[in-house]
């Protein structure tokens, strides 16, 4: 089982300096991936953009991102993924999710009154024939095609209706905020779906993103900026964000036990600046990057 890091960068607004200073840092240092997540609401970088930058500042590392796949045509976004892929060589890693539930959000992204994890459902296969090049609405059909075939989709979220959606439509999983005993028991069961469905899911397309914290004050300040209460209230703290190199390591090496192998690592405390970040990726590089395998 191959184990792999993302780091996920969470710069804020766009800054081209930073962002390409921390993305060469991160891939001299060897993670597997640069990481962006989609949060419109919120004062992030944009993940098609950020990539697209990070793919013209980078040479090997591998580019992904949550994408939230609402507020375009799914013409659109296939349109836009697949030229993405091609700018990044082949390199692009695709996590559709379905958004925050900001305040909102649901209006601009256009999804109020509507159940987005069956919009998410019906969305996957139609990008899969747009990419494929098929003709899937009158005779118009994707000009530019993606470098990857199949360029993958995987798919989030831990509740009933997320995991049966992901073992009948996606490539993998990509999870959070979840215990790796409970990352374990997500994974079988998206499993035991995907063979329901007739499908396969490669065994080593399952993978979790880790908040984690350096010290222990980190994380209550986290609790009260970051971390919605639903989302850990039946689960200790401590079974959800490792703090320090020890834990760190333990976590990650229960859920390779769990049957999980791709990470995406997160400071849940901000990293202010480029020289931050730069003393960050020293520490995590050491703690994590020799369990690459």
């Amino acid at each position: 089982m191959k184990v792999r890091f993302a780091v996920s960068l969470g710069l804020g607004p766009p800054d081209p300096g930073q962002l390409a200073e921390v993305g060469g840092q991160a891939e001299a240092r060897g993670f597997d991936t640069l990481w962006l997540s989609d949060v419109p609401a919120a004062a992030s970088t944009e993940p098609g953009l950020g990539l697209a930058f990070l793919a013209a500042a980078t040479r090997r590392v591998r580019l992904g991102a949550n994408f939230i796949p609402f507020g375009l045509a799914p013409f659109a976004l296939a349109h836009r993924l697949a030229q993405l892929d091609q700018l990044c060589a082949g390199r692009l890693l695709v996590t559709l999710v379905p958004g925050l539930d900001l305040p909102g959000e649901r209006e601009v992204l256009g999804t109020a009154g509507r159940h987005r994890g069956r919009m998410m459902e019906e969305l996957v296969p139609t990008l899969r024939r747009w990419w494929a090049g098929d003709a899937v609405e009158g005779d118009l059909r994707l000009p530019v095609l993606p470098v990857q075939d199949p360029l993958e989709v995987w798919l989030g979220g831990s509740g009933p209706d997320a995991i049966a959606r992901a073992g009948r439509v996606a490539d993998g999983w990509l999870g959070s905020l979840v215990s790796p005993e409970r990352a374990g028991t997500i994974r079988r069961a998206i499993d035991e779906e995907a063979t329901r469905a007739g499908r396969r899911i490669d065994p080593e397309h399952f993978g979790l993103a880790i908040g984690y914290a350096r010290r222990p004050d980190d994380v209550e300040r986290a609790v009260r900026l970051r971390l919605p209460r639903r989302r850990h209230e039946d689960t200790e703290l401590s079974e959800l964000v490792p703090v320090g190199r020890d834990a760190v390591r333990r976590f990650v090496g229960r859920l390779v036990e769990e049957g999980l192998s791709k990470f995406v690592v997160r400071p849940i405390a901000p990293v202010p600046s480029a020289e931050a970040w730069a003393e960050e990726l020293a520490w995590l590089g050491d703690t994590v990057l020799d369990l690459q395998t």
